[in-house]
């Protein structure tokens, strides 16, 4: 669905997006860049929470994923839940990942470099297999969040990575309440230099630099629908000659047929306590002090209960995004003063246009596509650009009432794979 506390969960560091790139299945998107699509934001269930019932579907639980082409990992990885222990309150797993290119290349190398077969050569080969990169570790996050990694890895609005030596977060986050208002606050440093993964020769995002920022973001919800065929107990319950038959939707957000508009709108109010670094390059332009606006309006319309196995599925979300109202503002003054705009800045002086398309294609399987245009081209003048592209099979399982096992393609980060996703609310 079109989520609207996406719109502030943008701001902050802590918004997963899915990736087969990293075992835990997830890469943070850079705060304060535009909204990403809802298509691309990674399920509440970690990664090794996913393994561990996706695994149950595939032989030998083993799940398949695929990324951009690297030289020395290669393109395909296969993913599984290696170890799982558990009581009534605390889990702990660790997850496995093979990439057979590395791992041949890798054995291959050291082979040829091997005269003669002895014990060492074996023990050298077995290293490989220990390999720290195949393994992870995961805990689950709650709402007062304390989260640190080294190396820690970002995606930005292009699709390109960024990996960043360190990165520990405090984060406290307010629960969804039924007036509408929302509230985030929290702590993040970030250490070193940033590097770009994929040999990028653009300069790392602002936010990313090190240093320590306080932030803190207030936001109201509001929704309003034209028109809402309620679900009834007949619609769950049909009497039959054989008795009652219990018949639920597959999925329970999308069990009522409607068309309605909703928006938020809030602001965030930052600081950068201490730039750790006397470098100018580590500050370029970076106000050590910053205030804004963000805000989203959306409009939805749903045909169908998705409880009928054909032609019971028609969705439409379309939603207009403003990711930064201040810089949008000074984009629209320099056109006004017919001053030259500055392409550092147009990230966020745009509106984006998000749409996300759903049909049901047959029972629980949804086909979905959800993609962003950019309502300004990078010069300034009017037009409409495709900016993200994804599409997705989706099969709903209907005994978790709004859990669906996920298998995406991303053409513009030429990447894809298979996931649970769960907890969306």
């Amino acid at each position: 669905m079109a989520n609207m506390r996406t719109a502030m969960d943008a701001a902050f560091w802590d918004l997963n997006i899915s990736t087969p790139r990293v075992l835990d299945g997830t890469a943070r998107s850079i705060p304060g860049e535009p909204i990403p699509l809802d298509g691309t934001k990674a399920s509440r269930a970690l990664r090794i929470q996913q393994l561990s019932l996706l695994g149950n579907g595939f032989p030998l639980g083993i799940i398949p994923s695929f990324s951009p082409t690297n030289k020395e990992l290669g393109s395909f990885a296969l993913q599984s839940l290696l170890f799982k222990t558990a009581t009534s309150n605390w889990w702990l797993a660790f997850t496995g990942q093979f990439r057979p290119k590395k791992l041949i290349s890798d054995i291959k190398t050291d082979l040829s470099n091997v005269d003669e077969w002895e014990l060492p050569v074996l023990k050298d080969i077995g290293k490989h297999f220990l390999e720290k990169s195949l393994y992870a570790l995961g805990l689950p996050d709650h709402d007062i969040t304390l989260e640190a990694a080294w190396p820690e890895l970002y995606i930005d609005h292009k699709g390109r990575y960024w990996e960043v030596p360190e990165s520990i977060s405090l984060d406290c986050s307010s629960l969804v309440s039924e007036n509408g208002l929302r509230y985030r606050f929290g702590l993040h440093k970030s250490s070193g230099h940033p590097r770009a993964v994929d040999n990028i020769t653009d300069e790392p995002p602002h936010s990313l630099m090190q240093g320590i920022c306080g932030k803190a973001a207030l936001s109201y919800e509001k929704s309003k629908d034209f028109w809402r065929i309620k679900e009834k107990k007949e619609d769950v319950i049909i009497e039959t000659d054989k008795g009652r038959i219990y018949n639920p939707s597959y999925d329970i957000r999308l069990r009522e047929p409607h068309a309605a508009v909703s928006g938020i709108i809030g602001g965030t109010v930052e600081a950068w306590l201490k730039n750790g670094s006397n470098s100018s390059s580590d500050s370029r332009h970076r106000s050590p002090f910053g205030v804004d606006l963000f805000g989203s309006l959306c409009y939805t319309f749903q045909h169908g209960k998705f409880r009928k196995s054909f032609g019971d599925l028609t969705r439409v979300d379309a939603r207009l995004d403003v990711s930064s109202a201040s810089t949008l503002a000074k984009q629209v003054s320099k056109v006004f003063r017919e001053v030259s705009a500055d392409d550092a800045r147009d990230v966020l002086s745009s509106p984006r246009l998000s749409l996300i398309l759903q049909q049901q294609v047959a029972g629980p399987i949804v086909f979905r596509v959800d993609s962003k245009f950019l309502l300004n081209s990078p010069s300034g003048r009017a037009g409409v650009q495709l900016e993200d592209f994804v599409c997705s099979l989706n099969y709903s399982l209907k005994l978790l009432q709004s859990g669906k096992v996920v298998a995406w393609y991303s053409p513009k980060r030429k990447e894809g794979m298979i996931e649970l996703r769960l907890f969306e609310f």
